[in-house]
């Protein structure tokens, strides 16, 4: 897309547009091809394995640290509602309402820690790992053990026990990451 095809169609001025653009091809979100406008760039199973190692750290310094706090039940609504959400989700067969209360879940988990930091660097890698969560969705087993271990993480967070959160939270990032690499190799996919 050209740049002042996208400034017209969101109504702007094309000086904010362009520097978005430089922004987003700076976090490696977009291509910009000099008089040819931008292209949104695909994301291959190396990024997904690159991407899950630094999240995997990123929300387990957030389960360290809410944890250690102890947040009040009032504080951890969110994710008991997340969890709740996920469960009724797949009682109904509903997949996409599972992929959208897990997405909160970890949002909401890096939210509760409090560190902006944090926040910041997990948000730039959101688009991509929504993107592979979208694409493996209906492709690999039934999401039962990934709610099972988000109830198990809630729970060492509520007790206050940061390393069994974070040892939670590391397995559950690993067999994600294997499921969604597994899949690549099922169906030879070099981006999505």
């Amino acid at each position: 897309m050209l740049e002042g095809a996208l400034a017209g169609e969101l109504g702007l001025s094309r000086t904010p547009v362009r520097e978005a653009l430089i922004r987003l091809a700076h976090e490696g979100l977009v291509e910009v091809i000099p008089r040819h406008g931008m292209r949104v760039l695909p994301v291959s199973p190396g990024d997904m394995r690159e991407i899950y190692v630094v999240l995997t750290a990123l929300e387990s310094a957030a389960m360290e640290i809410l944890a250690r706090r102890r947040p009040s039940d009032t504080e951890l609504r969110p994710l008991v509602e997340a969890t709740r959400d996920m469960t009724r989700a797949l009682k109904a067969d509903d997949l996409d309402a599972w992929a959208a209360a897990d997405e909160r879940f970890h949002q909401r988990l890096v939210e509760l820690a409090g560190n902006r930091t944090l926040m910041d660097a997990v948000a730039r890698v959101a688009d991509r790992v929504h993107r592979a969560r979208m694409f493996t969705l209906r492709l690999r087993p039934k999401p039962v053990n990934s709610t099972r271990e988000h109830m198990a993480m809630l729970e060492r967070i509520r007790a206050g026990d940061d390393k069994g959160a974070v040892e939670i939270n590391r397995a559950h990032r690993d067999r994600a990451t294997r499921e969604l690499l597994a899949i690549f190799e099922r169906f030879p996919v070099r981006q999505m």
